[in-house]
């Protein structure tokens, strides 16, 4: 999947990444009680424990998806806030996708259900560079649609989930930098009030040291489920 990202910093630019490869790092929490939360908060709609953590699940590059409008089968799929970082001629740059799931299908494999569903990414994406040195103060939030109200659904600071160095260098034995055209999600915090399907999410990445946010919104058409 090509996708081309806005560079908003002192150099103006657009940066363009033929993907080959998304890893989604799951079970990214930096703090056991954190995981567990996650953990407890999918059992009670009866997806299982993970083997280990964190888990790193392959997804089909072409899952990628920069559009504003998406499908997914039936009415059970929801989205989940998280920072996607990415190499560009061996720089690293961070902006923010959906790992969006099929609720339904989590409760027989959780991979399965992470592949039948599209990843939405944003369109824009800062230097890792620029905000690694106060990584632990951004916010990652997301908002759904319910009753006609925007609602606010997840919120956290990063200071909760690894760092993305540590998730690259877990999945690629050492390194710290992403191999070029290879994408990763880094982890989300949990859903307030519950897991629930939405067919509008909004998700942002705040940026409190240098007042700044990359935000990308998606709309869900849901198709039937037909025998």
């Amino acid at each position: 999947m090509k996708a081309v990202f806005k560079i908003n910093d002192a150099n103006p630019r657009q940066v363009e990444v033929d993907f080959n490869s998304v890893i989604v790092a799951g079970w990214a929490g930096r703090d056991m009680a954190a995981i567990e939360h996650h953990i407890e908060e999918l059992a009670a709609i009866g997806v299982p424990r993970p083997t280990s953590v964190p888990l790193y699940y392959r997804i089909a590059e072409n899952q990628l998806t920069q559009s504003a409008n998406v499908q997914a089968l039936g009415l059970e799929s929801s989205g989940e806030v998280e920072t996607f970082v990415f190499a560009v001629d061996g720089e690293m740059y961070v902006s923010i996708a959906s790992d969006h799931t099929d609720r339904k299908l989590e409760t027989v494999s959780v991979a399965m259900s992470k592949q039948v569903c599209v990843k939405p990414v944003a369109t824009e994406a800062w230097r890792l560079a620029d905000v690694a040195a106060h990584w632990d103060e951004l916010v990652i939030r997301s908002y759904i649609v319910e009753n006609g109200e925007k609602v606010l659904y997840q919120e956290g600071p990063l200071s909760t989930l690894r760092t993305p160095q540590d998730l690259i260098a877990g999945y690629t034995g050492g390194a710290a930098v992403l191999p070029q055209g290879a994408g990763m999600t880094c982890g989300t915090v949990g859903a307030i009030g519950g897991i629930r399907a939405a067919a509008d999410f909004t998700m942002e990445l705040f940026d409190p040291r240098l007042q700044r946010t990359l935000r990308h919104s998606y709309h869900v058409e849901s198709l039937p489920v037909v025998a």
